[in-house]
């Protein structure tokens, strides 16, 4: 007869893959764990409530509230109109402008595909009527939706902060440069394939710049006051978040009527229905890595990897190629409380500095998004564009090819991530 355990997590396995609640699945796996070892099961409930403990926890619901609330309102529009009076007159100032805007969205937002879904509509068209054809414009918004996890405040970073027990200011300023590096890189592919394709420019014009500006007016001062805040020690995190809402509320409800208040309860709900599973999450993996810690689960791994790595090389390119696959079947969040407490000890021990391994971490499942058959983004995509996934799947590769070179910039060259520590 086969022991419990292993009977449990092929249980456990079969009811992941027959779309059971992860947080369940995490939950289960905890409680096994603890009652075999003869703890009682108020542990777990311990743990959970331990987030109260967290004051960082406060910035993720309000900052996903505001980017939502940015994301239904007539910000994208404005903001395109912007960057296009100030960029188009550049060559493939246009996409230059689509990336940057889904970075600024994916950012607050802290979810790739409600970029795609919220910009998608905006930016293709607008791409399209410039002149560019519709396999680069498919590829540019798929691709560009997941730029903005490096940036500050994204939700994912504070969550590998709180996970690492990292301070989240010094994860935002790690993000820079490397979240740069990759708007460059995409912008730089772009502007080659501008030269081929020739598309028209258009006239740079003061008027439509103080237009544009004046339109957009309440949007500008939003990321210099809330980063500016946050870099110069101003603002804690939390403060940030709270200043981000309140200012993004009172703007686009208040003063802009571009969200009424009978629209306000169902944006409300479709954020917090993110920030609640992410949270329950959170708080189950949280008694499921104690547990982990308690077995000892940490150091089997690290001699389970010691016979395949032989250093800090050979490590980081079994940990991108096991992100890779990671980042295309699973969730970012999911992936962050689930992976993270399993993979910090063994890279200290390979001498990865835990920033670095943040930024490298989610740099490479911002990549799984895009990482065929199953990235995410690829199905979120075909579905907002109406198009078959192999469309989606080969108008993306030209963009994950320079994403996959400035994912292994990123990470063989520390500096980039510790530069500004």
């Amino acid at each position: 007869m086969m022991p419990a355990a292993p009977l449990l997590s092929i249980g456990l396995v079969l009811l992941a893959l027959l779309g059971a609640p992860l947080f369940a699945i995490i939950a289960a796996s905890a409680m096994w764990g603890f009652f075999s070892e003869g703890i009682d099961l108020q542990a777990v409930a311990i743990e959970f409530y331990g987030m109260a403990e967290m004051p960082i926890l406060l910035a993720i619901p309000l900052f996903t509230f505001a980017g939502y609330v940015l994301s239904e309102s007539g910000a994208p529009g404005r903001l395109v109109r912007l960057t296009r009076a100030l960029m188009g007159w550049v060559p493939a100032g246009l996409s230059i402008v689509a990336l940057a805007v889904c970075a600024f969205f994916t950012a607050f937002t802290g979810a790739s595909g409600v970029t795609i879904i919220a910009l998608g509509a905006l930016l293709v068209p607008a791409l399209q009527q410039a002149g560019y054809p519709e396999k680069f414009n498919l590829g540019l918004v798929t691709s560009a939706g997941s730029l903005g996890l490096l940036f500050a405040p994204s939700l994912p970073l504070i969550l590998y902060g709180v996970i690492a027990e990292l301070p989240v200011e010094d994860l935002f300023r790690a993000g820079i440069l490397p979240g740069l590096l990759m708007l460059v890189m995409l912008s730089g592919y772009s502007v080659i394939r501008n030269r081929e394709l020739r598309t028209p420019l258009s006239e740079f014009s003061w008027r439509e710049v103080r237009g544009a500006v004046r339109e957009a007016a309440w949007e500008i001062p939003l990321p210099l006051v809330v980063l500016g805040g946050i870099y110069s020690g101003y603002f804690a995190i939390s403060e940030a978040a709270a200043v981000t809402a309140l200012y993004v509320l009172i703007v686009d409800v208040l003063i802009l009527r571009e969200i009424s208040w009978r629209r306000l309860p169902a944006i409300m709900r479709e954020s917090m229905v993110l920030v609640g599973g992410v949270l329950v999450i959170l708080g189950m993996s949280l008694a499921s890595t104690n547990y982990m810690i308690d077995a000892g689960v940490p150091q089997k791994l690290l001699a389970l990897v010691g016979g395949w790595v032989t250093g800090e090389v050979s490590f980081l390119l079994l940990l991108l190629a096991f992100l890779l696959v990671l980042g295309a079947i699973l969730d970012i969040f999911s992936a962050i409380v689930l992976v993270v407490p399993l993979i910090l000890p063994v890279a200290a021990q390979f001498g990865v500095d835990p920033i670095h391994l943040g930024i490298v971490f989610l740099a490479t499942m911002q990549l799984g998004y895009l990482t065929p058959p199953v990235g995410l983004n690829l199905f979120i995509a075909s579905y907002r564009f109406e198009r078959s996934i192999i469309e989606i799947y080969l108008s993306t590769l030209p963009f994950f090819a320079f994403l996959l070179l400035a994912v292994l910039i990123i990470t063989f060259w520390p500096w980039l991530s510790l530069a500004l520590l």
